[in-house]
């Protein structure tokens, strides 16, 4: 449950850039397509071990259907967002489905995420303390949850970017560090493959 929160978390942090502080200057600096998808890079380090843990794969935001967050390597697996429930898939079969109605946490998750990509700008405010800032064509974005149920959720969220978000890093409370590096973006009809739409 906290893997699948982590990476909801991670995916609605990567919107969340719209928000920054100076909003209007951000806002105008970020594409805002109906279909985004590109590769991740993931890096995730356990307070205690020396080791990090890395994996990467694709993701794909498609407006008004989803977000798709497809791990390749090194053990594929494949997580699916929509406006009321979180589904774990292995292959085809669904290892584990979240519902709203039954689980709270997952109508605040994606309600934050689903405000966001609808450019509703108010429960972020409401939820994170949100500090950035602006050099040339790139920006910065730091949140902090307000809530100490919130934090022990999410943590502390970082972000860069210039038109699209190109890196996310979260702290949480425990100590563990997740960091992700966005590349190879295409946005359009042609991003999302068809296996994807399939799983959309």
């Amino acid at each position: 449950m906290k893997h699948i929160l982590a990476i909801a978390a991670l995916l609605f942090g990567a919107a969340s850039a719209h928000a920054a502080a100076p909003v209007a200057q951000i806002q105008a600096m970020l594409a805002k397509p109906d279909q985004l998808c590109g590769r991740f890079d993931q890096v995730k380090r356990l307070a205690g071990m020396k080791k990090p843990l890395a994996s990467q794969g694709r993701f794909c935001v498609v407006a008004g259907k989803g977000v798709l967050w497809r791990t390749l390597k090194p053990f594929p697996n494949t997580l699916r967002l929509k406006r009321d429930e979180i589904v774990h898939l292995q292959g085809d079969r669904v290892a584990m489905r979240l519902e709203a109605s039954q689980e709270p946490t997952v109508r605040m998750i994606n309600g934050v995420l689903f405000s966001l990509l609808a450019g509703d700008l108010g429960q972020l405010d409401s939820l994170f303390e949100v500090d950035g800032s602006v050099d040339g064509e790139r920006w910065k974005v730091a949140l902090k949850a307000k809530s100490a149920a919130l934090a022990r959720a999410v943590g502390a969220i970082s972000l860069e970017g210039g038109a699209y978000v190109r890196s996310i890093q979260m702290v949480e409370e425990s100590g563990d560090r997740t960091e992700i590096v966005f590349s190879d973006i295409k946005t359009g009809p042609g991003a999302v493959l068809p296996e994807e739409a399939a799983q959309l």
